[in-house]
């Protein structure tokens, strides 16, 4: 009941944290933005659903460069204190039912600074966080269904 009135409210309901060399490379200030792919969620049960399921193919009519990493785009708030954990809006949590017994796999593209300067985040590079939780990990034996609001 909780969470449904902060969705309703848009409030903070749901939240992750950012890599600490993200944060601290690029010195990630409150009120900054990140931007990236949201590429899959796991549930509690340890299953694991594609964000989205096209994915533009290198060559494909009207690409040019590298192919694309396929995935629901977003541009997410930080938190107005360090800046540190990164809110889900309320339409990113009803659309794909989250709790907070869910797993999200993400690529950080981009900081968006308050003046509205973008950073990229380790262009033509990829990385593993070090916040990865382990996969033999994500099946939990408690946890609470979503109810949409």
């Amino acid at each position: 009941m909780l969470v449904r009135g902060y969705l309703k409210t848009g409030e903070r309901a749901l939240w992750w944290y950012l890599p600490d060399e993200i944060y601290e490379e690029f010195k990630v200030k409150p009120g900054y933005k990140i931007k990236g792919k949201l590429l899959a969620v796991y549930n509690p049960k340890g299953e694991m659903k594609v964000a989205t399921p096209t994915e533009v193919l290198e060559g494909a009519p009207g690409t040019a460069g590298p192919p694309e990493v396929a995935g629901d785009p977003f541009t997410w708030d930080t938190t107005k204190e360090t800046g540190l954990a990164v809110l889900l809006p309320p339409q990113t949590i009803i659309k794909y039912g989250l709790t907070a017994f869910h797993f999200l796999e993400l690529v950080i593209e981009a900081i968006v600074k308050t003046n509205g300067d973008v950073v990229e985040v380790y262009p033509g590079e990829e990385r593993m966080s070090s916040k990865w939780w382990p996969e033999n990990r994500m099946k939990l034996s408690y946890y609470v269904d979503f109810v949409a609001p």
